[in-house]
């Protein structure tokens, strides 16, 4: 198998990650895995109440203490499209703290998730863009050059951007 035998397809769009029909998509979480704002509370709204009784199954097992900057874990998608939703908690971006591969550990670790579940195409949003800091320029190049080193099964990988400017700069590292 060469490098590009097992380099999934990058789409990049402008949209709504809720309305992505892909086998998982993946949530900007916080570590509570019990909803937020942005990309977080628009999953949790959409999907319903099933992703809220998922989540607080695990809180209640082995996440008690909530879910780990860089990990990834899965629960159904309620009533979205897709299959499965695949939640990671991004870092805070700290000026004069290079947190830059706990970024590039979301996108590894919803990868390998999703390679457990089987999934075809995952759908990302800009992590850890919004809310938690992090410059877009940056953010984009950590996704794209991480996605495309991290060995998976997956066939597609659509980046979902909310914005002309959030979508340019991830089409710039294509």
């Amino acid at each position: 198998m060469t490098q590009y035998d097992r380099m999934p397809h990058l789409t990049f769009v402008k949209g709504d990650i809720t309305e992505q029909q892909v086998d998982a998509v993946v949530n900007a979480a916080n570590s509570s895995l019990l909803g937020g704002g942005g990309v977080d509370g628009a999953i949790h709204r959409k999907g319903g109440p099933e992703i809220l009784a998922a989540c607080r199954k695990l809180r209640a097992g082995h996440y008690g203490s909530g879910l780990a900057v860089g990990q990834a874990v899965a629960t159904t998608a309620g009533r979205l499209p897709a299959r499965a939703v695949i939640h990671t908690v991004g870092p805070v971006w700290q000026p004069g703290e290079d947190r830059s591969e706990l970024l590039a550990s979301c996108y590894r670790e919803s990868l390998r998730v999703a390679d457990e579940l089987g999934a075809a195409g995952v759908a990302f949003p800009a992590i850890s863009t919004g809310i938690y800091g992090w410059p877009m320029d940056d953010g984009a190049r950590i996704a794209v050059k991480t996605v495309r080193e991290t060995v998976t099964s997956v066939a597609e990988v659509r980046f979902v951007l909310y914005d002309e400017a959030a979508l340019a700069a991830f089409v710039a590292y294509q």
